[in-house]
């Protein structure tokens, strides 16, 4: 492991409503994040299916991940995720890549995938870039 993705681990390992919902960060590097949540049943909803808050949150917590990679704190301003295909249980995976930057403002896609490689959702989000900077970079 990386000296800087252990930094990484370390500061987004301070999540907690990610960590309370069983995520966890398996790579990052700037504008890029991958991140797993295993389900269980507190993922479901009330018909037996992974809540949509449930990956919404695995979603928002890679776009999270991705945008503060670049050294800047980035703040979300706007999301959106579409749901594809319901999943019961097993393990969903999140890759957000980076799609456009500037000084201030950043786009980030990320795809959730279940362990068959199917896409579950896709979301979207752009983050405001403060002038603040992170001390892991």
């Amino acid at each position: 492991m990386s000296e800087l993705f252990s930094q990484y681990k370390e500061k987004f390992g301070q999540d907690k409503f990610a960590k309370n919902s069983g995520i966890e960060l398996l790579d990052a590097a700037p504008g890029f994040a991958k991140v797993q949540m295993e389900i269980c049943e507190d993922h479901h909803n009330s018909v037996g299916i992974v809540h949509g808050g449930a990956v919404f949150t695995l979603a928002d917590f890679a776009f999270a991940v991705a945008s503060n990679t670049n050294g800047r704190v980035a703040l979300g301003i706007n999301a959106e995720i579409s749901f594809f295909k319901a999943q019961t249980s097993g393990t969903l995976t999140a890759v957000a890549k980076e799609i456009a930057i500037n000084n201030k403002l950043a786009t980030y896609l990320v795809e959730i995938k279940n362990e068959s490689e199917e896409l579950i959702a896709h979301f979207k989000g752009t983050v405001y870039r403060k002038k603040e900077t992170l001390d892991f970079v």
